[in-house]
Parts: structure tokens; sequence; C-alpha cells
């Protein structure tokens, strides 16, 4: 009854003694391989910086690898606008004073107006005499609303002016890097001329191209995957896809954006990360090889025949062969020591 007992637990654990074993059958399986792609980083969006004025440059604020902060990157020399903002502000001026005449003499005029009146309309005064009150003062009210239309035109030149001078100083995104600065202080610009390049380091991509194999092997990661980049920490998804299909090169290009990394942000920081894919030929477990390194064959589970194998490599336990016919995914293999006796 004990030996019995002793028996069961052996065989459920298939320990060595019982003629039984819980080994994994020893089966062809698909190739797969390790690969390891890396890229480089740069920054997501890069913008280039010009001029919308002409002018000479008195000042730059930034130099390559400076942070953008709330300065102008360029201030190009607001002289001759300042001085027709001044001009303008001078009439304005004048419209002003000629403004406050016009309407003490239209309130004069209203006074003078109103009293002939009131003398009409007691026979004390004549109509021609209340005529030529009437129209000194509809005179008086047509010049203010000319003065009127007068300053208003020249409100819209000074909001002209005041517009080109705030162009006078070139601003770039508050927080972004200088890339590279093509103009220095003392040089004249002109519009459309570029005069640096500034890029959102703040958010990292990394452009690579792909085979079809590996792209399916990211996708099949997960949104977010682990990457490595100068050998710190920071995950990874999918940014871009290219719908285009290199024929030559049979790769597609993606971009990764960087996520959860606590390093510096700079561009040409390596990425890497590896890929299990599909590779060609199929996995044999050494386990069955019979003679591995001469003459390496396997024979069949079922009816012992011996095969011969072209191996291709390794991966841990197993060979890489040559696929063929007689040898599909999912063949039971016999043991080697088994075959051998």
């Amino acid at each position: 009854m004990r030996y019995a007992a002793s028996l069961l637990v052996f065989l459920l654990l298939g320990l060595p003694g019982t003629g039984f074993s819980q080994e994994a059958p020893l089966v062809v399986k698909e190739a797969y391989k390790d690969v390891a792609l890396s890229g480089y980083t740069r920054a997501d969006t890069t913008l280039t910086l010009s001029a919308e004025v002409s002018g000479k440059v008195t000042a730059v604020h930034y130099q390559v690898g400076d942070r953008v902060g709330e300065k102008p990157f360029y201030e190009i020399d607001p002289t001759f606008i300042d001085f027709q903002i001044r001009a303008v502000r001078q009439s304005m001026n004048k419209l002003d004073a000629a403004l406050e005449k016009a309407r003490s003499l239209e309130t004069y005029l209203n006074k003078e107006f109103v009293r002939i009146d009131t003398l009409h309309k007691g026979d004390r005064a004549t109509g021609v005499k209340r005529d030529e009150a009437q129209q000194g003062w509809d005179q008086a009210r047509l010049q203010i609303d000319t003065l009127l239309a007068d300053k208003a035109a020249l409100q819209v030149d000074l909001d002209r002016l005041a517009e080109q001078r705030r162009r006078h100083e070139v601003f770039a995104p508050k927080g972004w890097m200088v890339v590279y600065r093509m103009v220095e202080a003392g040089e004249v610009v002109n519009p459309q001329v570029p005069l640096a390049r500034v890029g959102d380091f703040g958010s990292l991509v990394v452009p690579m191209c792909v085979s079809n194999q590996e792209f399916a092997a990211i996708v099949a990661l997960g949104e977010t995957f682990p990457v490595s980049l100068d050998n710190e920490p920071g995950r990874a998804r999918v940014n871009q896809v290219n719908p285009e299909f290199n024929e030559q090169t049979r790769k597609r290009c993606i971009e990764l954006a960087i996520l959860d990394f606590g390093g510096e942000h700079l561009g040409g920081l390596e990425c890497t990360f590896t890929l299990t894919v599909r590779a060609e030929g199929a996995l044999v477990p050494k386990a069955a090889v019979i003679s591995r390194y001469e003459n390496p064959r396997v024979r069949l589970a079922e009816g012992g025949e011996s095969l011969p194998l072209l191996v291709l490599g390794e991966s841990g336990e197993n060979l890489i062969v040559a696929e063929t016919p007689r040898l599909p995914v999912g063949t039971a293999l016999a043991p080697a020591q088994a075959a051998q006796k």
C-alpha cells in the first residue's frame, strides 16, 4: 500500500525512476529571432524664424543651445518707423486741438441760434437772421464730424504703424531651444530671409525605417513599450506611419514619440529596443538532434524515420534549421538519446 502511494507520487511529479516524465514534447517550431532596433532622437517640431520687415539687427538675445524666454529673439532697428509714429501722433494732437476749438464754437453757435430763434418767435428778429444762425450752427457740427473722421483715419494709420513696429521684434516660441543662428547683430536683413532655427525638444521623436515584420512586431508590443535612451529608461509609442513603401529597401518609415523620459531632452540620443520577429527556417530542440556537429539529423517520433538537417544557427535550447516539407512545424521528434539506442 505504501509502495503504491509512492509510485503514484512519482507518476504525478514525473520523477526519474518511474518510466514517466512531464517534460515538454520535442516538436518542430516556428523560428524567431531577436532584432535590436535603434534610432536617434530629434525635436518633434522645428521652426525657421524670418523677418517681416527690413532693417539692421540691433540685438540678438539667444545663442545656439539656449532656451527661448520672454525676450524677443531679434530686434530690428525701429528708428524710421518710430519717426512715422511720432508724426501721426502729432497730427492727432493737432486734430484734438481743432476738435476742442470746433466743439467750443459749436456750443456758442448753438446758444446763439436758440437766442435768435426765441427772438424770431416773438417777432423781434427777422427770418433771415434766424436762418443765418441756423446755418452757422450746422456748419460747426459738420466741422466736428469732419475732424472726427480725420482722427479715425489717423488712428487706422497709427494702428498700422504700431503693428509694423511690433514686427521689428522677432519672437520664437517660449521654451523651445535654439538649433541654428544665421544672422548676427549689425547685419541688415530683408523680409522672408531665414534668421534662425529653433526646435521643440520638450517632445522628442525618433524616425526609423523598419520591415513589415518588424513593424508588426512593434504593433504587437502594445500602445506603449519600453525603450532605452543612452542607457536611460523611457517609453515610446508609434507616432506616425508613412503609408508609402520603399521598394528598394523593402521598408517603411515610421516615427516613434518618446514618453516618460526623465533625462535631458536633446537630439541625438540613441533610442534602442529589442523585437522578436519571425525568422527564416524552423526551430528544432537540441535534445532531439543526433550528431549535432558532424551529420546533424533527427528521428520522427512516429515511424522513426531519420531526416538530415541543414543548421542555420542557434537560439537558446534550439537549433535554427532550413525549412523542409518533410519536417513541417508541429512535427513530433524522438529524443536524441532514445533515437541512438
